[in-house]
């Protein structure tokens, strides 16, 4: 049975007994606890605590997953993946136990086919029902208590738990002692979890948390692993054989040189491989950009795990390309966006794999330094730092760090390590907290919705309304408030709106709100819960209460300039794709008063042509005044009209559509002018890369765009004036300045070195004898460059030859000191970087380096006669 059936049958079977067949949500969790979805339940859990009403009593999806806590377990075993689909039933206070237990053991038995001699089923230590219904179905005999680590479920944050039953297959004695689940789990392998929703669970360790309560209502939550069925369905030994992913790990031996199943070692590489390309595809396929920090760091780290454990395997040529299109071949039928954004997809890992193998072949250069440093100081071990920077700067895993490190006798302080991306994280997740509304408890907002119902927004068509407030908030820890006075900083929730909540890369708008007796200014418009919009606001003046009729008037100039921004965007947008092709799709964009940021999948830098012409392109449209409108219709419709729905991004059923005439058509929920004229002038101002194949342009748009280009016509005037040269000979008259101005450069550096250099024969003549050593130890010149000290060291040393010799010369400034020795005086121990260490960086200056020669820095020029000093004393006590 292949996987696609296994999927068409569950739904089925929970649609025929009246669940809503509810779409995947995108991977990229809307849960402000959590970076990504990582169980088939997180896109329910507002309905599960409350927090919104469910608009199904009973729903079922396969969702997708990744899940990264086991990631070192992936490839290991048969049965752990970082990118799974999670088959799921669920009831929002409509069925319990008594229904779900026999909804799962029928699909299992009728549905799949499997023996009930071959199932077991485990139950929580105290739940009695569970068991007793589980009697009706199956021999005591096979039916196990477990405790809490094994039989009761939460998300892993404080939110919806409840003890579980777990349904077992016996896979038969070959693979494993008898005893059931309790026994062995690898002979038994759990394929379904059934949790029974009922409490809510604070915070705490895995299994330290504490209930803090009842749920509002019980409710249920199952998950069969897609993937964990079909490896049983298919008959075959773990889910990287199944019909899905055999494919990216037969592609993955091709490309490598390894032969699957040769040898143990090198297909636990494989796995990875297959697992990490699978994962990275689905992750882009919603959105996610590979970066340093968040969700685009988990992306990251998949992707050149890959690459890595490829190239370890015996890949010399990249291979995210071809892997990525077996992963498309396999997967585009149940995941039709991996087939439609096949080239951006594909641009994004290609141009990660790219990124990753540069910094591969520049990395012996960087970790050699680390560990240079580490060994000058006796150590044998590289710091904790020294990981972090490799890992943060040059983007190593700390796991290829160890390698290395291993492979040069030193070991890695991951300990350091860990505290150091540790403080890292907690830094990140301050700041997050700190910024605009933070997160909130939205059970704050669950009597609000409950008694008044989503917020109405009117501000397509009206920048000011009379509304009513049905809820204030406070905004540091959520609580319900009544009234709040004057300089209080809180949520205000109305009835009806026209604020426009920042979304879709549109900033919010910003506003007054005025009341009997008083005012409060808007600072920001945000969507804690998708029905519910809240008004960060400052009371200027009087007292605000709930109930109160107030007058909310949005910022009319400034909604007009970020409008004439958004319209821009889409203008920009279709241009690129237009100049590209269709792989040059959206990843991200924000529209600012008079401003935009546009970014895009590129693999490559824009040429300079390319942006002159998108740029005539957009501003020639903006000139025909096409008109700009929009409407409701279906998804499917929409898209049978050509409307571009943006890269990552998920809509419902009915979606808004915005034409600019008949040149652009996107799904939108932003405000936009009427008529493309509106928009003045566009002017692109820079193109830059922001990640391995993304790119970024930055734009003004109307009169910001005309101030800035009187601003650049004016100082094209005053060059031309004061070069005494036409605006189209500026550039050919700069370059030759600039060039001149090098030449000239060059010759100051030539002369002012053989000026240093003039003294190297005299230095030489008046070397002193220190213990049958010739010791040089000179001065020169403040603001000498380093380079230059650097040569007037080895060319003193050079006229020395034939005998020990040791040159030490400083600029009397202390900002550098070089130390040169010949291989006579390094044959009595007299070695360059030991000498300014022992010297130079003992009394306070900073320096290092090789036996050859050494270099330090920001010395204190009163310590050189002592560092002199203590250069004699060394290579006399070397000399005795």
């Amino acid at each position: 049975m292949d996987t696609a059936e296994i999927r068409r049958r569950f739904l089925n079977h929970f649609s025929e007994r009246g669940h809503t067949v509810v779409p995947s949500a995108s991977l990229v969790a809307q849960d402000p606890t959590l970076l990504l979805v990582n169980a088939g339940m997180v896109p329910f859990k507002p309905y599960f605590v409350g927090d919104l009403t469910p608009p199904w009593s009973r729903a079922t999806s396969v969702q997708k997953c990744v899940r990264t806590v086991d990631i070192d377990n992936v490839g290991r075993t048969a049965r752990h993946a970082s990118f799974f689909q999670m088959c799921g039933n669920f009831s929002f206070g409509d069925y319990f136990k008594a229904e779900a237990i026999p909804f799962a053991f029928e699909l299992i038995t009728e549905g799949y086919g499997f023996r009930p001699d071959d199932l077991w089923a485990t139950v929580y230590l105290d739940d009695d029902e569970a068991e007793e219904i589980w009697r009706t179905l199956l021999p005591p005999s096979r039916i196990q208590r477990r405790g809490k680590e094994d039989n009761f479920w939460s998300m892993g944050v404080p939110g919806p738990c409840g003890p579980c039953s777990e349904i077992y297959f016996d896979r038969g004695p070959e693979y494993g002692r008898d005893g059931g689940p309790e026994a062995d789990e690898n002979r038994y392998l759990e394929i379904w979890n059934l949790v029974f929703m009922q409490y809510a669970r604070g915070e705490g360790s895995e299994y330290g948390y504490e209930i803090v309560g009842d749920l509002p209502s019980r409710s249920i939550d199952t998950g069969m692993g897609l993937e964990r069925m079909a490896t049983l369905l298919q008959g075959v030994e773990n889910l990287y054989e199944i019909d899905i992913s055999r494919p990216v790990l037969d592609a993955a031996g091709r490309l490598t040189g390894a032969r699957y199943g040769a040898d143990p070692a090198a297909d636990v590489r494989l796995r990875v491989v297959a697992d990490h390309t699978r994962t990275a595809a689905m992750l882009i396929s919603d959105g996610v950009s590979p970066s340093n920090e968040g969700r685009g760091y988990v992306l990251r780290r998949m992707l050149r795990r890959a690459v890595r454990d490829a190239r370890l395997l015996g890949a010399r040529e990249p291979v995210m390309a071809e892997l990525f299109a077996e992963v498309r071949e396999a997967m585009g039928p149940i995941y039709p966006e991996l087939v439609d954004q096949a080239e951006a997809i594909t641009a994004v890992a290609v141009a990660e794999e790219g990124a990753f193998l540069e910094t591969l072949r520049t990395g012996t250069t960087l970790f050699d330094t680390a560990a240079s440093q580490a060994r000058s100081t006796g150590s044998a071990q590289l710091s904790g730092e020294s990981a972090f920077r490799l890992h943060d700067t040059y983007g190593f895993p700390i796991d290829l760090t160890i390698d290395m490190a291993a492979d040069a006798g030193l070991t890695v302080d991951e300990a350091g390590f860990r505290r150091l991306m540790e403080r890292q994280r907690q830094t990140a997740k301050a700041d997050r907290a700190s910024r605009r509304i933070g997160n909130l408890d939205l059970s704050a907002f669950r009597p609000i919705l409950a008694t008044a119902g989503p917020t109405a927004f009117t501000g397509y068509s009206e920048l000011a309304r009379e509304s009513g407030v049905v809820g204030i908030v406070g905004i540091g820890d959520g609580s319900s408030l009544t009234t709040v006075g004057e300089g209080d900083e809180v949520g205000i929730i109305l009835d009806t709106t026209p604020f426009y909540a920042e979304g879709g890369g549109q900033e919010a708008d910003l506003g007054r709100i005025r009341f009997d007796g008083g005012e409060c200014e808007v600072l920001d418009v945000q969507r804690p819960v998708p029905e519910l919009v809240m008004h960060r606001v400052k009371v200027l003046r009087g007292e605000l209460r709930v109930g109160a009729d107030v007058a909310a008037e949005v910022d009319a100039q400034r909604r007009r300039a970020v409008s004439r921004s958004h319209t821009a965007t889409h203008l920009v947008h279709t241009a690129f794709r237009r100049a590209l092709g269709e792989s040059a799709t959206q990843a991200g964009s924000l529209n600012s008063p008079g401003r935009l940021r546009f970014d895009f999948h590129a693999v490559g830098a824009i040429p300079d042509s390319v942006l002159a012409d998108v740029e005539d392109e957009v501003n020639e449209v903006a000139l025909r005044d096409l008109e700009v409108r929009w409407y409701i219709t279906s998804q499917q419709e929409a898209r049978s009209l050509g409307a571009m729905a943006l890269f990552g991004e998920k809509y419902g059923d009915e979606v808004r559509v915005v034409d600019v005439g008949d040149y652009a058509r996107e799904l939108c929920g932003g405000t936009h002018v009427s008529s493309s004229a509106q928009l003045g002038a566009i002017k692109l101002l820079s193109e830059s890369s922001i990640s391995a194949g993304t790119r970024r342009v930055e734009a003004l748009v109307g009169m910001d765009a005309f101030r800035f280009l009187a601003r650049e016509h004016l100082l094209v005037s005053q060059l031309s004036g004061a070069l005494k040269a036409r605006p189209d000979e500026l550039a050919d008259r700069v370059a030759d300045i600039v060039a001149r101005l090098r030449d000239a450069e060059r010759e100051l550096e030539r002369v002012r070195a053989q000026a240093v250099l003039a003294g190297a024969a005299a230095l030489a003549a008046g070397a002193e004898e220190v213990g049958g050593v010739a010791l040089v130890a000179a001065q020169v010149p403040a603001g000498t460059p380093a380079d230059d000290v650097r040569l007037l060291a080895l060319d003193v040393r050079g006229r020395l030859a034939g005998r020990p010799a040791v040159v030490a010369v400083v600029e009397e400034a202390g900002a550098s000191i070089v130390i040169a020795t010949d291989d006579a005086a390094r044959g009595r121990g007299l070695r360059a970087g030991d000498l300014v260490r022992q010297s130079w960086a003992a009394l306070g200056g900073k320096g290092g380096g090789k036996p050859d020669v050494a270099q330090g820095g920001r010395g204190d020029a009163s310590m050189i006669p002592k560092v002199f000093a203590r250069i004699r004393e060394l290579v006399a006590d070397q000399s005795a």
